[in-house]
């Protein structure tokens, strides 16, 4: 059967009834099969204006509809249009009942073939058009936007109904998804409904007592056990592991709804899932392994381009430092900290520490016979006599440069970490001095 895998295949949900299908490019928008045709006729039927729907299509081919989900009775995606801000285009259409459901997954198992079809990604119109339609009518296709058109439908909902057009073109399961059943599901509950028609009727001379309490159970069939075959010879080899991919995909964009999940947190969940993911994948090592909360937090943020300038950056800054229980500017030093170091930078701001005889003890020494004065000492940490420069010993063997105002112990991490402390401290701020 030719299920769509890899970039082709939308991503869903663990449910399977939630599916998000990328944006597409600029190209041909027009229905290909008869039934993504009767999706686009649904909405032009009910349609005052002809114009809009042309409108709507050029918007779908120029590649203006941002990524599509779909849901049980909804389809949701944002719409370029000639703002810059895009719309929040949907069309609904009524989810199937429980009966109607019980009815069409009857008439499936009655038409193996049906399935067959669907599993080939083709839709029978004896199907479509059964004892349950599929396909809405005129009216049966509800669309709204967030556009000021007070006319409905407005382009920008016929350029989301072409595009799904394209996508039932494609796969029909987003037909049946539309209706209220994900694929897996209807294909779970299809195998169970085929094996429990073609089972012998209980109290046959095939069937025993135990195996007639259960109408899932499949009838048995002659042959060879695969554990039989196996145990007779050597095992083949495992065949090996398929090429890492070269780095994590990018994830689907999140529309955001009324009193949905933040689609901030989300893209941030879901791309910091796929790196530690691909990391996983390529080195056997969890690269967040062992961070603590606050860590954590500080990672996120450290990771959020603007640096907390642009106001999503800000919003997060602020969540991000609530969440820990600190206050923003200590996230904002923590994040500089991260910059320069990672995890091992923000212990040497965070953690003082006893080094043992060896780098520590050399740096006084080495600093004084390059020309600096002497520098106080206090367990990993030299600071100028000033109190405005600080070099300080990381875990990880290299030296980290602090600035603070003379006489506050404000210390700020700048410069370059290094494995040369004369070098570290020489480029910092008035370090020549």
């Amino acid at each position: 059967m030719n299920r769509p895998t890899g970039a082709a295949r939308a991503r869903a949900s663990a449910d399977g009834l939630r599916r998000t299908f990328p944006a597409r490019p600029a190209g041909d928008t027009a229905a290909t099969t008869w039934w993504g045709r009767a999706w686009v006729t649904a909405l032009t039927a009910q349609s005052r204006d002809p114009g809009r729907l042309e409108r709507g299509s050029d918007l779908a081919a120029r590649g203006s509809v941002d990524a599509v989900t779909v849901t049980p009775g909804l389809v949701l995606a944002y719409v370029h249009g000639s703002r810059p801000r895009p719309y929040r285009a949907r069309l609904r259409v009524r989810p199937l009942t429980d009966d109607d459901w019980a009815r069409l997954l009857d008439h499936i198992a009655d038409h193996p073939a049906h399935l067959a079809a669907l599993l080939d990604r083709e839709l029978p119109p004896a199907l479509a058009e059964g004892p349950v339609p599929l396909l809405p009518g005129a009216g049966d296709l509800i669309p709204d936007c967030t556009c000021p058109d007070p006319v409905r439908p407005c382009k920008h909902a016929a350029a989301l109904c072409h595009r799904t057009a394209r996508l039932l073109d494609q796969d029909p399961f987003v037909l049946l998804l539309l209706r209220g059943r994900g694929e897996d599901d209807l294909i779970d509950t299809l195998t169970r409904l085929s094996v429990t028609r073609a089972a012998p009727a209980p109290g046959g001379d095939e069937v025993q007592d135990d195996e007639a309490e259960d109408p899932y159970r499949p009838p048995a069939l002659p042959g060879v056990r695969a554990r039989d075959v196996l145990a007779a010879g050597p095992r083949p080899p495992v065949p090996p592991p398929p090429p890492v991919p070269d780095g994590p995909a990018a994830p689907p964009s999140y529309p955001s709804g009324h009193g949905g999940p933040d689609p901030l947190a989300l893209d941030q969940l879901a791309t910091q899932a796929a790196v530690r993911a691909h990391a996983l994948l390529a080195t056997g090592r969890d690269p967040l392994a062992g961070l603590g909360h606050w860590a954590d937090a500080v990672r996120i943020a450290a990771a959020r381009p603007g640096s907390g300038l642009t106001s999503a950056a800000r919003d997060l800054y602020a969540r991000l430092a609530r969440a820990a229980g600190r206050d923003v500017t200590d996230l904002h030093r923590a994040v500089a900290a991260w910059q320069l170091g990672g995890e091992a930078g923000l212990a040497a701001l965070e953690e003082p520490w006893d080094p043992p005889a060896g780098p520590f003890d050399r740096a006084r020494p080495t600093l004084l016979a390059a020309g600096h004065p002497r520098l106080r000492p206090e367990r990993n940490r030299l600071t100028h006599p000033a109190g405005d420069r600080q070099l300080r010993l990381g875990r990880d063997g290299l030296w980290y440069g602090y600035i603070s105002d003379p006489g506050r112990e404000d210390w700020w991490p700048t410069g370059t970490p290094g494995l040369d402390p004369v070098a570290v401290f020489g480029a910092l701020p008035g370090g020549g001095a």
